[in-house]
């Protein structure tokens, strides 16, 4: 499957094919990176990582680089989503990167993903972070979905020629996910929806929705999980909202007025969406705490070499001990969460008991670090960072959400501290 994936790169994007001849030789099921290229400086990401790995580290870096850097200052200015980048990405397996191949998918594990995430994310955590949506939405119709609807929906959605978003938030339940009022009432062959949804990432450009109602009582097992694709009648968006960051994705309120669904669309069974949806936030929480790791080591790999340059009082700033130690704290911060991050995926890869509690603490503790890396990073840039021609302030502004979506800092903690006390 990995050689799949590499062989699947060299030969249709030519952003990598030609070049990545240089970084990446494959050899049956084999590869390895050819020395010469450093995906990071330090704290190094390679670190623990297996040759294959490795190469899908090298494979994401160098999309990233090429195809999304660029172009990552123009997306957030422009509010622009970049659909022919996303459909290139795909061409790379990153479109279904945990989803059988049967249907498209790259078959690799929630480790794999997370090396993948952050090692684009340095380039744009707006982009990767939609990615990461999109691929938690198709990973829980292979996971949960009917073979018919593995068939029908997922081919077009690994390879991107369709997007995906997750809709559970409403205007009325964030953090109480459980109390979300949207309904879907049984009627034939049919559920007519009728409710709204709040923060939707890919709300209006998307063509599938990953939609939990309640189909049954006020308690979590009354909710279901149901696909309403776009264009069926009583589905519409509300305005595209205005963002502090994360701009290369639309986000959009969905809106469901008598909206008839096939039956045939749900996912799983009825008064399993809970499950469904909290089992996307494990993985979910995962990502974005990826997201943000590349984000903090873009941020500590910029200030590293603006210090390094930048002369005040008649020497380099690197040459000020207080600012040492500050970079000394943002590499020691970037490693630690690099630590939990994988650890969190290898126990969601092995399916353990403790995944749930050990991807809250990930993400907590990532995302707070990554935020303060790269607020200390402006920081120390001083007025140029506050600037819009650099692109720390960029960074700031998009890994600030991270520490609100996929569960609040405070319910990470609520279910850490459920697990510290459980009997």
């Amino acid at each position: 499957m990995l050689a799949r994936v590499v062989s699947f790169s060299l030969a249709r994007a030519p952003s990598i094919g030609a070049r990545g001849q240089a970084a990446i030789r494959v050899t049956g099921t084999c590869s390895s990176v050819l020395p010469g290229r450093k995906f990071h400086s330090f704290p190094d990401a390679k670190l623990g990582l297996s040759e294959e790995q490795l190469m899908l580290q090298e494979t994401a870096a160098k999309f990233a680089e090429e195809r999304m850097l660029p172009k990552a200052e123009e997306w957030d200015r422009a509010e622009h989503f970049p659909v022919d980048v996303l459909r290139e990405a795909a061409e790379l397996g990153f479109g279904g990167i945990y989803v059988r191949d049967d249907v498209g998918g790259s078959g690799l594990t929630r480790l794999d993903a997370a090396v993948i995430f952050e090692a684009l994310s340095g380039a744009c955590v707006s982009t990767t972070a939609y990615i990461s949506i999109h691929n938690m939405c198709c990973g829980l119709i292979d996971v949960f979905g009917t073979e018919a609807q593995r068939q029908h929906f997922l081919p077009g959605l690994t390879s991107m020629k369709r997007f995906a978003s997750y809709c559970l938030t409403e205007p009325g339940s964030g953090s109480d996910a459980a109390s979300l009022m949207t309904k879907a009432v049984r009627d034939g062959d049919h559920f007519v929806l009728n409710g709204s949804k709040a923060f939707i990432s890919g709300g209006g450009d998307s063509d599938v929705y990953l939609i939990m109602v309640r189909t049954g009582d006020n308690s979590p097992k009354g909710i279901s999980c149901v696909l309403v694709e776009r264009g069926t009648p009583g589905l519409s968006f509300g305005k595209k909202e205005k963002k502090l960051g994360w701009n290369s994705q639309p986000t959009r309120a969905v809106i469901l007025e008598d909206c008839r669904v096939p039956v045939a669309n749900l996912i799983g069974k009825e008064g399993e969406g809970f499950k469904i949806a909290m089992k996307a936030l494990d993985g979910g929480r995962v990502n974005i705490a990826a997201c943000s790791l590349g984000a903090a080591q873009k941020c500590t790999e910029l200030t590293s070499s603006y210090v390094k340059q930048r002369k005040q009082f008649g020497k380099p700033l690197g040459q000020n001990q207080s600012l040492q130690f500050k970079l000394a704290d943002m590499a020691t911060s970037i490693y630690a969460s690099r630590l939990m991050v994988r650890d969190a995926a290898r126990l969601l890869d092995a399916q353990d008991p403790a995944a749930t509690a050990h991807c809250a603490m990930a993400k907590l503790f990532a995302c707070d670090a990554a935020w303060k890396v790269c607020d200390d990073a402006l920081q120390m840039h001083g007025g140029y960072g506050y600037l819009k021609d650099f692109p720390i302030e960029r960074y700031l502004r998009d890994v600030r959400v991270h520490r609100i979506l996929e569960g609040t800092d405070a319910v990470m903690r609520m279910i850490i501290s459920r697990n510290i006390l459980k009997d």
